[in-house]
């Protein structure tokens, strides 16, 4: 089995760490965009294009299904990109987990990118699935970069700033971007005085569980290779991947 995963950097390595402790065998593809990033600047409309060219790469190593594994093009992609390789390979976006958040009960605060902050998409979540519940939504600028590049002082910064206009006393915590599900030891400090019974609600076991649901069912085929692709060209792992456990973890 092989499954793909695209981002514009390296938020999908939650996602493909979660593919490979529930299948060891599965094959991956990770498609990434160092040459365009950072896409949260970006319009709609360059943003489309800048998926639907990381979508294609992927699509060219024939995969089972694909994870487009970024909140922001999930929100102002997806469609394109399920409209070009649907049906002949399945497409699973990423979707702020804002109702089982909200079902938790307390306040909800929606760490997300300031594309994503705000938009039509993510509003018509919290009035779909959230509408009885004290929800903050919280940009934040640059933090998504600091990630990529593994650059602790501005991940710091990016994590106090976002922290300091989080409520007191915030339950559910909603990482609306792929990138901040590799930080929630860093969140959870920030927030340990103000927010103690703070949960974390990401998307990365659900998209996984949900390509493995979507594939065409093969059968366990050993050790699961990697194949990692930059702005189309195969390369290794980057080092600021490999400065997080999940990206050591997919390189063996």
């Amino acid at each position: 089995m092989k499954i793909a995963l695209m981002d514009s950097g390296i938020g999908m390595l939650p996602a493909a760490a979660a593919l490979r402790a529930l299948r060891p065998d599965v094959d991956l593809v990770l498609s990434q965009d160092p040459d365009g990033m950072p896409w949260g600047p970006r319009t709609p409309e360059d943003i489309t294009v800048h998926a639907l060219a990381v979508a294609r790469a992927a699509a060219e190593q024939k995969p089972d299904a694909l994870i487009v594994a970024c909140n922001t093009a999930s929100v102002h992609a997806l469609e394109a990109i399920r409209a070009e390789l649907e049906p002949d390979i399945p497409v699973i976006g990423t979707v702020p987990a804002i109702k089982p958040a909200a079902a938790s009960g307390g306040g909800v605060a929606i760490w997300a990118t300031p594309a994503t902050t705000g938009s039509a998409y993510q509003r018509g979540l919290i009035r779909d699935f959230a509408s009885g519940a004290d929800v903050t939504e919280i940009p934040c600028p640059g933090l998504a970069d600091a990630v990529e590049y593994a650059n602790a002082e501005a991940v710091a910064a990016g994590v106090a700033a976002a922290a300091a206009l989080t409520p007191a006393g915030t339950r559910a915590l909603v990482l609306g971007c792929t990138h901040y599900e590799l930080l929630t030891a860093e969140i959870r400090a920030a927030l340990a005085d103000s927010c103690p019974d703070l949960i974390f609600f990401g998307s990365a076991r659900a998209v996984a569980e949900q390509a493995l649901r979507r594939a065409r069912p093969l059968r366990e085929q050993g050790e699961g290779t990697l194949t990692v692709l930059r702005s189309g060209r195969e390369e290794p792992l980057s080092a600021a991947a490999l400065a997080y456990p999940e990206g050591r973890g997919l390189s063996g």
